[in-house]
């Protein structure tokens, strides 16, 4: 049984949410923002936009979203105009449009969101919206990472280990996937693992992978929970289990993994 070591770029463009407090009420918290918005405050505005795309306090409205994500861009805050780069990525709300979701991104950017520059990232390395650069994708992913985006420091890593857009060096990807890793995204912590099991920029340490495996499958991470179930299941690193490779290709099956649900039946029936 082989792992499967697989360094992505991720696609997944997602919205950031902003802190709505769930109180008893929360048609009042919807009216408070209102007023606060209404008086100029964009940061409020913004948090609207939250609330109508989420359905929190307010009948769910991707278009009242939109336009409120758009007044709290146009009020300078930069994290509406990463939300509504989002919208136009996903067409929710406005007519879906990949040039305006750039354009969107490129703002929140500039305004100093980490999150847009991300989005911008994915942009130029996918060539969505804009000719493919993977240069520029690597540079806006370090100033989402420099900015406190951890997936920016895992997207990096993954640049460095391709050698797409800046030169290709093992360490530095290793570097970046650890302040991925620190900054608590799932999938640095798993690209971070295989580095350890494969001994590529650091020296090969299966006990590392190991509790590496285990702190993305932990975090949500579908190939960090497989993995983990490979190694329970030849004992590398770790005491050999059939008992814990079966619930880790368990939780890898339920996070869409379908290696993982190939392994668990597999594993299942020999029980």
């Amino acid at each position: 049984m082989n792992l499967r070591y697989l360094l992505l770029i991720s696609i997944l463009v997602t919205a950031c949410v902003f802190p709505v407090l769930a109180l008893a009420d929360e048609s009042q918290e919807f009216k408070k923002y209102r007023a606060q918005c209404d008086r100029g405050d964009a940061l409020a505005c913004a948090v609207l936009g939250t609330m109508y795309e989420d359905g929190k306090g307010v009948t769910q409205d991707f278009a009242q979203a939109a336009a409120f994500y758009r007044k709290g861009c146009d009020g300078g805050f930069a994290e509406g105009c990463t939300n509504l780069g989002v919208m136009y990525k996903k067409g929710e709300g406005v007519t879906k449009d990949i040039f305006q979701a750039v354009a969107w991104s490129r703002k929140a950017c500039d305004g100093g969101s980490a999150l847009g520059c991300f989005n911008l990232g994915v942009a130029y390395a996918n060539g969505e919206g804009v000719t493919q650069d993977f240069a520029q994708a690597a540079a806006l992913y370090r100033k989402a990472c420099d900015g406190g985006d951890a997936s920016g420091c895992t997207n990096l890593g993954v640049m460095y280990k391709k050698g797409e857009g800046v030169t290709q060096d093992s360490f530095q990807a290793v570097a970046w996937y650890r302040k991925a890793c620190d900054g608590g995204d799932a999938a640095g912590c798993h690209n971070l693992g295989v580095m350890y099991h494969e001994g590529t920029g650091v020296t090969q340490d299966s006990f590392q992978a190991v509790a590496l495996y285990r702190k993305a499958c932990d975090g949500g991470n579908a190939k960090g929970c497989f993995n983990l179930g490979v190694m329970y299941a030849k004992g590398e690193g770790v005491k050999q289990s059939d008992t814990d490779a079966l619930d880790s290709f368990g939780k890898a099956c339920d996070l869409k993994e379908e290696a993982g649900c190939k392994n668990y039946a597999t594993m299942k029936k020999k029980r």
